[in-house]
């Protein structure tokens, strides 16, 4: 499926399954794996399909009823070649935590978290801290054709400024009618030709911005952690595919059954 460069940009050709915020929700996601046809979604090895390779949006952890066991199958999952993964804002605060290292924006959901992995060894503490820390920023893929980064992108930005962009985005400090906070809107920015899959703001259902070749995007974090949905862009063929999550695992106005 070809290889990456310094600029994490991958050559030669093949498909991507793109997995919105996982948050902790192994079921979730183990049930969505299964739809896409990757074998054996219910243990932590994985087995593609032929040329597809997995694409993870970030926020792998948190708040969720399992963040060891996603851990694990995305770890192993990477470690094979069968997925690839950028860094979302509670993937890097947790790579924080297990390292010791300063926290950005301490959460209550950290503890949780660390409650969930006091049952792992230190030795893989170490190494979820060590992928967590690692994960890139963004990935350009496709020839450039897409880029995937967790709170989106800004390519006005340069350097550290845009890598800190891609990760946590920028927040209002004001809170949303449905308690959420309000984040800039940097698809009504984007004006590439590239298309730019990212998570971080939770929605109903997938939202697509802006036209092909033209500035579009798409976010795939449908709230899976608050009762919402897990979904997958299947690309280049831009089918979406959702499961349902099994419950409300975090409160969230927004996914309030009406």
């Amino acid at each position: 499926m070809g290889r990456f460069d310094g600029a994490n940009r991958l050559d030669g050709a093949g498909g991507f399954d793109i997995i919105g915020d996982v948050h902790g929700c192994l079921p979730e996601l183990t049930t969505l794996l299964g739809k896409l046809g990757y074998l054996g979604a219910a243990e932590v090895r994985l087995a593609a399909p032929p040329g597809r390779r997995l694409v993870f949006v970030g926020d792998l952890v948190d708040r969720g009823p399992d963040t060891p066991g996603v851990l694990k199958l995305v770890m192993e999952a990477v470690s094979a070649g069968q997925a690839l993964a950028v860094r979302g804002n509670h993937d890097e605060r947790l790579g924080q935590a297990l390292s010791g290292a300063p926290i950005r924006k301490p959460s209550p959901r950290l503890a949780q978290s660390l409650e969930q992995l006091a049952g792992e060894s230190p030795a893989f503490r170490r190494r979820a801290a060590a992928f967590l820390l690692n994960l890139p920023t963004r990935l350009s893929l496709d020839s450039d054709r897409l880029l995937v980064a967790h709170a989106g992108d800004r390519a006005d930005l340069r350097g550290s400024g845009r890598d800190d962009y891609n990760v946590h985005g920028l927040d209002s400090g004001e809170l949303d009618d449905f308690g959420h906070l309000r984040r800039e809107d940097w698809a009504a920015m984007h004006g590439g030709p590239h298309l730019i899959v990212s998570g971080h703001s939770p929605l109903r259902r997938p939202r697509w911005s802006g036209q092909p070749g033209r500035g579009e995007a798409l976010n795939l974090d449908t709230g899976c952690v608050y009762g919402g949905a897990l979904t997958a862009l299947r690309y280049p063929e831009r089918e979406l595919i959702s499961v349902p999550a099994q419950r409300a695992y975090a409160a969230s106005r927004l996914f309030q059954k009406v």
